[in-house]
């Protein structure tokens, strides 16, 4: 098998030459799919160690540093090493993550393996899921500090495994029914996954012209329930390498990280993929993770409360909630009233409506004056966001990464350059996905020029709420 791939992608200029040895790797994959179980269950119980055992310790004094004390040794490993280390991931090797390493996917398939083993319902099979399984998750995240304290991380991340245990149980049969319709990332990672510079590729005529008693016919689970045949675009494919080879028609490959949104997304995006990158990636998760340093939440809270004391309503200012619905640590200074949550959600989702309706109104005037309105298009343009929208992310969870470091006595003079880098960059992505795409529309002309212009524009909104977060606040 890997011999007929290797004389099928063997080419005399550069890149033909390099596609057996990616091939190579995606045979490499399938073969040693035992190994790859057991680096699984390795993970799972470092995973369950990390999340579990913090939560019967002490919470940490101030001057506990990685090195002696374990809950801000695993705070450290969960939020400044492993969430912002699987999203940049999965922009480099697509959702190798999914397939290889992720607990809560090893996990959901083994339910699933010796589970109930029945058929998916429509419900779970709602297209909506990934944005609002994305936006609960963000705001109920930063509701409960789930970036500081152990207790709301097992509650955050353990439940979402044992609802990943769950379904797995009830549904499917060897397959990954959670990640592929509720994991709330699995949105998030497949808009990333666009941007991958590898994929497997699938030759629709090869896979055909395989005669039945090929060898190349031996079956492959596709646990996250990918049309292999007809697939195109990356986002659903967890990269494990189960049908590298099949018909000698499935393989690893390069390929152009634009050439997805570019040339796939046109007839893939849906409104349900603008919503998330234009309300959930940079609408809701950039109020998240700005709030806590904006004087702007403090003006509103200053406000509201004089307001509350003025009409002899003071209840909002003093009452807590438990842990589980608001941040409530008394011995941390550490508490939000019924005030601090009102606020907190007011503000995260005023700044998630401007940034979207600067965003939207901008992405629509470009439509429309390179060409005729259309829904498909608009939903395409918003793909071109994909690169700036995942910047943001990173640079918002490796906040806490620099938080703790710089805690630890470690300087990063280096930090507001690689920021201004990494949006410059990021921005310049995405201006030139969206110049492409509206070229394809109208051609080259001073209607597409205005019309990335305008793009520009739109970028400039959350640019500027970013730039407030690093440099200004």
């Amino acid at each position: 098998m890997s011999t007929t791939i290797y004389i099928r992608d063997m080419g005399l200029d550069g890149p033909a030459r390099t596609r057996p040895r990616l091939a190579a790797v995606g045979l490499w994959l399938r073969r040693h799919q035992r190994f790859i179980r057991v680096v699984q269950w390795c993970i799972v119980a470092i995973y369950a160690t990390l999340l579990i055992v913090p939560t019967l310790l002490p919470l940490p004094p101030l001057a506990a540093h990685i090195w002696n004390n374990l809950t801000v040794f695993a705070e450290f490993v969960f939020w400044g090493i492993w969430w912002p280390g699987v999203l940049l991931s999965i922009v480099l090797f697509g959702r190798l993550w999914c397939g290889t390493m992720c607990p809560e996917g090893a996990l959901s398939e083994f339910a699933s393996r010796h589970g109930r083993k029945r058929s998916v319902p429509r419900w779970i099979r709602w297209s909506g899921w990934p944005f609002v399984a994305f936006a609960c998750t963000t705001l109920y995240g930063q509701m409960i500090s789930v970036y500081q304290y152990p207790l709301p991380a097992l509650l955050i991340l353990g439940g979402s495994t044992a609802a990943a245990i769950g379904i797995g149980y009830m549904y499917g049969n060897d397959k990954r029914v959670w990640c592929r319709y509720l994991c709330p990332v699995s949105g998030v990672f497949g808009l990333l996954a666009k941007l991958a510079p590898f994929h497997y590729a699938v030759d629709r005529t090869a896979w055909d012209a395989c005669g039945s008693q090929s060898p190349a016919r031996e079956p492959f689970n596709c646990a996250p329930l990918v049309a292999v045949r007809t697939m195109e675009s990356a986002s659903g494919c967890h990269m494990c390498g189960r049908c590298a080879g099949f018909r000698d028609a499935v393989n690893l490959e390069a390929r152009s990280p634009n050439a997805e949104i570019v040339e796939v997304s046109g007839r893939s995006a849906t409104h349900w993929d603008s919503l998330l990158v234009i309300f959930g990636m940079l609408g809701i998760a950039t109020g998240a993770f700005q709030w806590s340093s904006s004087p702007y939440f403090v003006t509103i809270k200053q406000a509201l409360a004089t307001w509350l004391v003025e009409h002899g309503i003071i209840w909002p200012l003093q009452t807590s909630m438990p842990w589980w619905i608001l941040t409530n640590y008394p011995a941390q200074s550490d508490v939000m009233t019924v005030l601090d949550g009102t606020v907190f959600l007011i503000y995260v989702f005023a700044v998630a409506i401007a940034i979207s309706a600067i965003i939207g109104a901008c992405l629509a005037a470009g439509v429309l004056i390179t060409g005729r309105w259309s829904a498909k298009s608009f939903h395409h343009l918003s793909h071109a966001l994909i690169p700036l929208a995942a910047c943001g992310l990173i640079l918002g969870l490796f906040s806490t990464t620099v938080t703790i470091i710089t805690a630890d006595g470690f300087s990063l003079s280096w930090l507001s350059e690689i920021r201004a880098l990494s949006i410059a960059g990021t921005f310049a992505w995405s201006l030139w996905l969206a110049a492409r795409i509206f070229h394809a529309r109208c051609g080259s002309s001073a209607r597409t020029a205005l019309a990335t212009a305008l793009f520009a524009v739109a970028m400039a909104a959350p640019v500027t709420a970013w730039s407030f977060l690093f440099w200004i606040w």
